[in-house]
């Protein structure tokens, strides 16, 4: 499986959230919604989730092992530094 393409769509405001990313593998398969989030160790994605009937979040997707995650991870936070290096391509959104 090989990473095609990271969207990223950067996000000011006051909270943690910094952007959201989608990624696709293989030109046929994408993972939308992905966050991206300013965290007290630096920075790190969190996969897309639901709020369940017990008040807890869960996965829609993510990786079941942790090659695969960091392949994901880097993908979309070396896009998303390029989004910061580069504010030509920037669209920034405001958060609500």
């Amino acid at each position: 499986m090989k990473v095609t393409d990271v969207k990223i769509r950067k996000i000011n405001g006051e909270s943690r959230l910094r952007g959201v990313a989608s990624i696709a593998f293989d030109d046929c398969f994408v993972v939308n919604d992905i966050r991206i989030i300013e965290g007290e160790k630096g920075i790190f994605i969190a996969m897309p989730s639901r709020k369940t009937t017990k008040g807890t979040f869960r996965d829609i997707a993510h990786p079941v092992n942790t090659e695969t995650r960091q392949v994901i991870e880097e993908s979309i936070l070396t896009k998303y530094q390029d989004v910061l290096n580069n504010p030509v391509e920037d669209k920034p959104e405001q958060e609500n």
